[in-house]
């Protein structure tokens, strides 16, 4: 079967990437994740005889939300109530779990106000202003390369940052938009008490699990409820959406608002080539090897798969989507599409003698390509994702923070600044559980890979190993430490740098001992790599607006985006046409009782009273990318008709194009939120809650 998967994936790309080759100009009719600042207002009204207005941009934006962790999500009642997806929330359900209470598996459903439960670490982010700073950047790095450039950057950002004032329930972050050519300063209110109020069971939330996951048909109730908490109280939220009262039909206009992670669209030829032939081809076995490593790890027993099944589903969804994007650029016709784009756009600058300043640009990347070929499999390995998360991740954290704050602020490292500190103290301290068994099993695997990848003999591998197998390292480390108490950690935070010098910890004097190693490659790779990628690339982001203008929208960079698009369904890899929607009915004859396609009782037990012919899921043409999850659909009178979940199968591509004829957005119908929130929850008060606002 995974073959036959592989191979329609194989297929679908290289039909649906044909679409792919239209130059930068002029945008397919629905290409685009827009600023909120930058929207193309006069573009839709043309199209669909609709103008968003300031107003209605305003509410949109003001009622749209950011979770910190990767996802997207919006008020939908004036109490704070806020729609994502079950996905979204699912690592707050598995840490509220215990082993005589599986979340996951039963569900979370939260009767009353006083039964809803906080979710440890979590923050939403409502973004309420964007000021434009790019003169203030660029003015810094004027005449600066390499490492002073970096410097330069950071301490500049940390002003930008302090400027905002020492307020907790306020974040900035500096964005750079088109890889330089503009940079924002994004204003947020910052919601850290957020509480979980309704998560279905994991088996409707994620129904098909795998096989289904980047398709569609599709029949998932993907939701997740939470509420933002001021003062310990429901939060006043009077910018929210309401929920249409119809929902959609096919060919009707929606928007997305969300907050797309990233895009690789606006790279050049030089540095898709790198992902193609060196960074795909290292990181696709690792995640195969790891998802492996998890498949046998939940057959040990019923709480290794409940500790486990959470990382195994998004391990799955990104080999899928890695994969999806492997193929895209293996494409030979979609690649030389890019190949064409670029030189159209180095022709219209080598024909205008006032752009020759930007004319190297395209080379000089090309050059950095090797450098970075050179860094490239050392900085994966010792910037592994295990090295950050977990454990060991808390280990790093203590040891870099409790350096890190004996600097100015403007000469820390970016995530150590006073404002970044508020989510590292937050995470520290979150009574999260810790599953050591599973710890074992990631730093094992970290272990041997570091070996594999760098060899046997390399200074670092024999400094983090010394005389010990990844095994014995792995299990010395997670037996001994005692970083999995969260009142350990906080005393060693507020201990600083004495207290964790002082600390006998294993995992904390593992992380101290490998520390400079691993800030000596990030600061070589950070001043021979991204400086001056990022120069050269802010030359050609104005080469970009001195031949276009400003009418492409820039690259994704998990903020604040607007797409709009229609309700449209597509042909598939078989020539079939496929509906945009899905029902209620359909869920049940693709059930088989069987996993990934078992419903829970819950949803058996209700068949009877529920409309069967109500919409399940719709496809939508609008573009988006992971980091859309839990945006919500809305229609021309800002009212939700549908939740962002995914995309089908010919949207793997869309990291480097968008393809108006196939490429869809998945969402979960507002119908039939509502119907499962009612007839299978029983979800009274919320139901009340949502329906007192609609119109």
């Amino acid at each position: 079967m995974k073959t036959n998967i592989q191979s329609t994936l194989v297929t679908c790309l290289a039909g649906s990437l044909l679409m792919c080759l239209a130059l930068i100009q002029p945008l397919q009719a629905e290409e685009g994740m827009w600023t909120f600042d930058n929207f193309p207002s006069k573009a839709v009204a043309a199209k669909y005889g609709f103008t968003p207005s300031q107003p209605w941009l305003d509410h949109v934006r003001a009622a749209s939300l950011r979770i910190a962790g990767g996802c997207s999500a919006s008020f939908i009642s004036p109490q704070g109530l806020v729609m994502t997806n079950h996905h979204c929330v699912v690592e707050c359900v598995e840490q509220l779990s215990t082993p005589q209470q599986n979340l996951v598996e039963t569900g979370f459903s939260a009767k009353t106000i006083a039964e809803e439960r906080k979710c440890p670490a979590f923050e939403l982010d409502q973004l309420v202003q964007i000021r434009d700073v790019t003169a203030d950047i660029q003015g810094v790095l004027a005449g600066k390369a390499g490492d002073e450039a970096n410097k330069a950057l950071h301490a500049k950002e940390a002003e930008l940052q302090q400027s905002c004032g020492s307020d907790a329930s306020v974040r900035c972050d500096v964005v750079s938009l088109y890889h330089g050519g503009v940079y924002d300063l994004y204003r947020y209110k910052r919601y850290t008490d957020v509480r979980l109020v309704f998560a279905p069971e994991f088996t409707v939330a994620q129904f098909g699990g795998d096989p289904d996951n980047f398709n569609f048909p599709r029949f998932d109730f993907d939701i997740g409820l939470l509420r933002a908490y001021e003062g310990d109280k429901p939060a006043a939220s009077p910018e929210f959406l309401r929920w249409g009262v119809n929902g959609s039909k096919d060919g009707d206009l929606v928007f997305v608002s969300g907050n797309p992670g990233g895009t690789s669209r606006e790279l050049t030829v030089s540095q898709l080539a790198f992902a193609r032939d060196t960074a795909f081809p290292l990181e696709m076995p690792e995640l195969a090897e790891y998802r492996g490593q998890l498949e046998q790890f939940i057959t040990r027993g019923p709480e290794q798969a409940r500790a486990a099944r959470e990382d195994l589903f998004f391990v799955e969804n990104d080999f899928k989507a890695s994969f999806g994007r492997q193929q895209a650029l293996l494409d030979t016709q979609f690649f030389g599409g890019k190949q064409q784009e670029e030189q159209k756009l180095r022709a219209a600058v080598a024909a205008d003698p006032k752009l020759a300043p930007f004319a190297s640009a395209w080379d000089e990347i090309a050059q950095i390509q090797r450098v970075r070929g050179q860094l490239f499999t050392r900085r994966v390995s010792l910037g592994s994702y295990f090295f950050q998360t977990g454990l060991l991740g808390y280990a790093v954290t203590l040891v870099r923070a409790a350096a890190e704050r004996t600097k100015p602020n403007g000469e820390r490292l970016p995530e150590y600044t006073d404002q970044s500190l508020v989510n590292v103290q937050q995470e520290l301290t979150a009574p999260i559980p810790i599953h050591k068994d599973l710890e074992e099993l990631n730093l094992t695997l970290l272990f041997t890979v570091v070996r594999r990848d760098l060899g046997a003999d390399d200074s670092f591998v024999r400094k983090m190993l010394g005389a010990e197998s990844p095994e014995q390292l792995a299990h010395r480390l997670v037996s001994g430490t005692h970083l999995e108490d969260a009142k350990v950690r906080e005393g060693l935070y507020a201990g600083g740098q004495g207290a964790v010098a002082a600390s006998a910890d294993p995992m904390i004097r593992f992380a101290a001992s490998i520390n400079e190693d691993r800030l000596a490659l990030r600061k070589d790779y950070e001043a021979r790599v991204e400086a001056p990628t990022r120069a050269a690339a802010e030359r050609i982001a104005n080469a970009r607006f001195a031949v276009y203008g400003t009418s492409v929208d820039p690259d994704a960079t998990f903020t604040a985006r607007l797409s709009y698009g229609t309700v449209k369904g597509f042909e598939n890899a078989e020539g079939r046409f496929v509906d945009p929607y899905t029902t209620i009915g359909g869920l049940f004859e693709r059930t088989t009782g069987a996993s990934p396609y078992a419903l829970p009782q819950t949803w058996l037990t209700a068949k009877a009273s529920l409309d069967l012919k109500l919409p399940m899921n719709l496809s939508t043409t609008n573009d988006i990318i992971g980091g859309n999850s839990g945006s919500p659909v809305i229609d021309r009178d800002g009212n939700v008709v549908g939740l962002i979940f995914d995309g089908n199968i010919f949207s793997l591509g869309g990291d480097y194009g968008y393809d108006a004829a196939k490429n869809r957005a998945v969402a979960v119908d507002s119908r039939a939120l509502l119907e499962g929130l009612q007839k299978v929850y029983h979800l009274d008060r919320i139901v009340g809650e949502i329906q007192a606002g609609r119109r």
